[in-house]
Order: structure tokens, then C-alpha cells, then sequence
């Protein structure tokens, strides 16, 4: 992995940081990385969500307002026996997780439990991680609405600007297997988190530079990376119902923590759909262990 000096001066040393990925043979995927089963989360028994994962999924959605964290949910969860994936979500700056209600909603349509921190300032992942432990426990309550429905194998990160720093931070809890950092703020360390990650930026992005998220990439050569830079995206493009963003976040979610075999398509193999959307992306990249994968 790349020197942790570097990683201090990331805004100043953008060429040493870009030529970071040089043509290498790839080693085995860690085992944290290794591609999730298309029946790893019983898909017979989860609503199917189509291949537009823009669109709003099956569920109707719940919202619950806590004191330390916003859960979004499916209002009828395990319906069918199924028990539901988790993501854990950081806001960015000043934000609480109503700026972000339409794509939370969003995920939970598609069978997501959400369990957002009502921080401001979320970088360090702590209430976020603590979202998993209020889970766990209520997951064991019987008297609590996600008694048993709980899919906490299947546990996603993901969060803008420092939210998304803090999605990176977040994923050094072993219980986390996949992160989704959207234009992340600076404060964090890649080296430190082993799942696959899915990084966005925005073309035209004033706050947070697309130069500097492809700097944590260059950075995740020892993990399955993924670079998606939304054409025209500005740093607020991400908020609300997600925008641009919402469909490639719900995509890689359901990939790795349903095993959506659709999903698997748009990122992965030689003709992968998103490798292939111009219109959508001002840059993708793929490091070697992403190119391992295979596509659907």
C-alpha cells in the first residue's frame, strides 16, 4: 500500500498520488472482499427490484426518529421471512439526515434498514457504528419492530462529504463489508478499512475536488475500488433524492449486500453497464482487484 506520508499532503502531491496505479499482477481478493453468492441474502424471498435502481423499490418505507439516529425501513419488514441488509449512514457537515431523507427512503424502498446518525458532524463514524450495536439489541428484542428481520451479516456504509470521510472510518468496524463514500470529506485513512469501496465524486464539485477522492482511491489498491465522477455534479448534487447519484449507490448496496446479480452487471466485467455510461460519468475507474471480479 502507498506510504501513510503521502496521505498528509494528499491536496499537494496529485501527481505522485495519481500514478499510484501502476499495471501490477493482482493478488487474491481479501477475504473480506470475496464476491458475495446470489442466494446470500435469500433473493427468492426479497420482492424483486428490476434493473432500474433508480427507481423506487417494492417496500413501502417507515421512518422513525430517535434521539441519536433516523431509521428508514420497509413498513412491512420480513414479509416473506426475509430478514434486511443494513447501511449506516454519516451526514455531511451542519446536515442531519432529513437533507438526505429522499435517498434514504429510497434505500429503504428497496429493502435497506437505514440506520442514519443525527449528528452534524459525523467523521468519526461513532454514532454511525453505534447504529449497528441499537440494531443488534432491538434485533434481539422481541417486542421491538425488527425483532429477527434484521440481516446483520450484510452490513453497508455510506455517507456524503464528511459523512462520506466518515463512511471510510466506519469501515474499519468488522461488521461492515462494503463502503459507499460520496465526495468524502479529508479526514480519514483508506489503509485502515479492507471492503470493497465504491468512491463518488462530482465533475464540477468546488468543495471537495474530484482529484482528491480519486486520491483515497489511488489509495484502496489493497481492496476491490471503484471511481465513479458524475458528470456536471456539484457538491449539493448528492443531496435530497441522491440526484445522479441514487441509482449507482442503491446498484453497489444491493450487489454486495443482496447479491443482486443485476446490480453485479452495471460494475463489473469487460462490458459492465456503468463502464460504458458517458453520459452519466465524466470518469470511471476500476483498480486490478475491482477487474478481478467477475460480470454478471
Amino acid at each position: 500500500m502507498p506510504g501513510r506520508t503521502h496521505r498528509t499532503l494528499r491536496g499537494l502531491m496529485v501527481t505522485g498520488l495519481l500514478t499510484g496505479l501502476t499495471a501490477v499482477a493482482a493478488p487474491a481478493l481479501p477475504a473480506a472482499a470475496q464476491v458475495p453468492s446470489a442466494t446470500a441474502q435469500s433473493p427468492g424471498s426479497l420482492p424483486f427490484a428490476g434493473a432500474d435502481f433508480g427507481k423506487a423499490g417494492p417496500y413501502e418505507v417507515s421512518v422513525g426518529i430517535e434521539v441519536v439516529h433516523t431509521f428508514y425501513y420497509p413498513k412491512n419488514m420480513g414479509q416473506s421471512g426475509e430478514r434486511h441488509p443494513v447501511v449506516i449512514w454519516g451526514n455531511g457537515t451542519g446536515a442531519v439526515p432529513g437533507v438526505y431523507s429522499g435517498l434514504l427512503r429510497h434505500l429503504a424502498s428497496h429493502g435497506f434498514i437505514v440506520a442514519a446518525a443525527n449528528t452534524v458532524t459525523s467523521n468519526f463514524a461513532i454514532s454511525m457504528r453505534a447504529g449497528i450495536d441499537v440494531l443488534e439489541r432491538r434485533n434481539a428484542d422481541s417486542h421491538s419492530v425488527f425483532h429477527q428481520k434484521v440481516d446483520l451479516e450484510h452490513i453497508g456504509s455510506a455517507g456524503h462529504s464528511q459523512g462520506g470521510a466518515a463512511a471510510l472510518n466506519a469501515a474499519i468496524d468488522p461488521r461492515v463489508d462494503t463502503a459507499v463514500p460520496i465526495q468524502p470529506g479529508p479526514i480519514a485513512d483508506a489503509d485502515n478499512m479492507d471492503e470493497p469501496v465504491f468512491y463518488l465524486a462530482g465533475e464540477d464539485d468546488l468543495i471537495v475536488w474530484p482529484i482528491l477522492v480519486k486520491a483515497f482511491y489511488n489509495d484502496s489498491d489493497h481492496v476491490p475500488a471503484v471511481y465513479g465522477e458524475v458528470r456536471g455534479a456539484g457538491h449539493l448534487s448528492s443531496i435530497a433524492d441522491g440526484g445522479a447519484f441514487r441509482a449507482p449507490v442503491t446498484a453497489w448496496l444491493r450487489y454486495w449486500l443482496m447479491g443482486d446479480e443485476d446490480a453485479r452487471g452495471l460494475f463489473f466485467g469487460p462490458g459492465c453497464g456503468y463502464c460504458l455510461e458517458s453520459a452519466l460519468w465524466s470518469d470511471w475507474k476500476a483498480n486490478a482487484r475491482a477487474q478481478q471480479i467477475p460480470g454478471a
